[in-house]
């Protein structure tokens, strides 16, 4: 069960969508149009596809120099980790959208815009990957030797 806090978390990127289309509405050289538009599209889709992987992603932990151990590396490490993967996998989500639009003779700008607010919406409802489990390595043995 979603508390209300991770439901607000969930529901962000699409609403960046939502709200950038709203943008649209406004006349076309508004400043305000293109933040909303060019803020989605650099972090909308992939902050909601790292949403989906982000307990598979958890599950191995940053190791920071072994010389010197560091307690913020890894809180630090993995957030710009998912921070990195979520504004390149929008970036791969526009490009994509874009080309097959542009493939289908189908391509403006509204469309592209559709297209991936639906699909971040999608994104942000489907069920969360689970953290696979964790594998202990197998005790070797010496060629010949019984276990």
């Amino acid at each position: 069960m979603l508390t209300p806090q991770e439901l607000v978390v969930r529901m962000m990127p699409p609403f960046g969508g939502w709200l950038a289309l709203a943008a649209l509405a406004l006349p076309g050289g508004s400043p305000l149009r293109g933040a909303a538009v060019v803020a989605f599209l650099a972090a909308g889709p992939g902050a909601a596809l790292t949403g989906v992987c982000g307990p598979a992603l958890r599950s191995r932990p940053a190791e920071g120099p072994v010389a010197r151990p560091d307690a913020a590396f890894e809180r630090q490490s993995d957030l710009l980790e998912r921070a990195m993967l979520a504004v390149l996998l929008s970036i791969c989500a526009v490009m994509l959208v874009s080309t097959v639009l542009l493939a289908v003779h189908a391509f403006s700008g509204e469309r592209v815009l559709l297209v991936l607010t639906l699909l971040t919406t999608l994104a942000a409802c489907s069920p969360r990957l689970r953290t696979p489990p964790t594998q202990r390595p197998k005790p070797r043995t010496r060629k010949g030797s019984a276990p």
